[in-house]
């Protein structure tokens, strides 16, 4: 194939594109293959690659197992509507509500995480009957109207008339410069007297259960529980948007899980498909039954998306993959924290899910700008790394969960002496 170039393709995208759509780098390399934890540009270099297309590509790049299930059911039957039966897909809702915590097990799937976080905000709606909802600040739950009107991110929020009656945003249990237990107590107290003020127009509250977008936040322990304990006061729901942090990612095969809570609402996207588009909603026997008005999703749970998605799913458990990113998690993280560095704040987060806070002290650089400079570093070495935040200030860690000790090894000792590099020529 003849590949046009970095060049030719940021020529198009600023003739064809919004201005909307940007990439990490200065230099962006055009991405032509993906073999499991690699990917390679026009010009045959290879990158280790550590964000996985953000939480997506858990078993890795074109992962030739999961592929050959794929094009065997490409080449039976490719797409159908709802209105007939396809086997694929009541086989993975069946496989699913083995996996999902407590007694979640009836499923309605959707293509995107923001057609499912939508999905699910209508099924609290009719199960309750009321109207609000609560969030936490710094949030991400789509690019719908209603999913952008509880996104707790400034940058992410792209309308200045989104929907602000019956929204109510409390403040996560994280402040940089207060305790996690100072800043759980405060968090608590708000959302007691959202609950006290307006619990009987509040039908669920939206809740990532580690922050990814948001600059990967994880909660305090307890935390979760006690929020539950206040809903369930007010009869208020839990939805938990596990898009980015479900099937494996954190150490455990959903992130809530890590807290001992049962959701009574759970939305999954990403991993499921291994680049394949699909999501789902999903919840009990009892609230599934208020969703009962006609509806579907065109492409939602097709038999290629269904049968990519069980293979995913066997993938997973056959190479042990939670087992795998809890165990390789630790090793991560242990390795981050062994790096000194004055622009190093903080390691955070779960599994195969860190974030290294960057900060700045004495420089006329911002932390995103030293941020930005270590990326572009990394992908020279042949690295791609992630970053989020609030401030975009966070390298996010989130690599297939097939990464290797030595490719771990290997990033570190690159970033060991990007950070080097960047301290002697701040």
């Amino acid at each position: 194939m003849n590949y046009i170039g970095p060049e030719d393709i940021l020529r198009k995208r600023q003739q064809y594109f919004f201005p909307a759509t940007s990439a990490f780098y200065k230099e962006p390399p055009q991405i032509v293959k993906g073999s499991m934890q690699y990917v390679f540009d026009h010009n045959n270099k290879r990158y280790v690659d550590f964000f996985a297309g953000v939480s997506v590509l858990n078993c890795g790049h074109s992962n030739p197992e999961i592929l050959q299930d794929t094009l065997e059911q490409l080449n039976k039957i490719q797409h159908t509507t709802t209105l007939y039966l396809t086997q694929p897909m009541v086989e993975l809702a069946e496989r699913l509500a083995n996996l999902f915590p407590g007694n979640i097990r009836r499923t309605f799937f959707c293509v995107t995480g923001s057609e499912a976080n939508e999905g699910a905000m209508a099924l609290a709606r009719l199960y309750t009957k009321k109207p609000g909802f609560i969030a936490l600040k710094g949030g991400l739950h789509g690019r719908t109207h209603l999913t952008l009107s509880v996104t707790g991110i400034p940058m992410w929020r792209l309308d200045d008339n989104l929907i602000k009656d019956n929204i109510y945003f409390i403040d996560r249990p994280f402040f940089p410069d207060s305790s996690y237990e100072e800043a759980m107590a405060k968090s608590l107290q708000e959302l007691e007297d959202v609950l006290y003020n307006h619990g009987q127009d509040i039908c669920a509250m939206m809740m990532e259960p580690i922050q990814g977008n948001g600059g990967i936040i994880m909660y305090p322990h307890d935390y979760v529980k006690k929020v539950k304990a206040l809903l369930e006061k007010h009869n208020v729901l839990l939805i938990v948007d596990e898009v980015q942090t479900g099937y494996g990612r954190t150490g455990k095969m959903f992130a809530i899980e890590n807290y001992d809570v049962v959701p009574d609402i759970m939305v999954t996207a990403k991993a499921l498909g291994n680049g394949i588009p699909i999501s789902t909603f999903s919840t009990t026997d009892e609230i599934a039954q208020a969703f009962n008005r006609p509806s579907a999703s065109t492409f939602g749970g097709n038999p290629v998306a269904a049968q990519t998605a069980l293979s995913v799913l066997s993938y997973i458990e056959k190479n042990n993959l939670v087992a795998r990113a809890k165990d390789l998690g630790e090793y991560l993280k242990d390795s981050l924290q062994q790096i000194s560095s004055p622009f190093i704040q903080e390691i955070r987060g779960c599994g195969l899910m860190l974030g290294m806070q960057i900060q700045v002290q004495d420089t006329i650089k911002t932390s995103g700008e030293i941020t930005d400079m270590i990326l572009e570093e990394m992908k020279e070495r042949g690295f791609l790394i992630g970053k989020n935040g609030l401030n975009r200030d966070v390298i996010a860690f989130q690599p297939p969960l097939v990464i290797t000790k030595e490719d771990i090894d290997a990033m570190i000792e690159n970033l060991k002496k990007t950070f080097e590099n960047i301290e002697t020529n701040s």
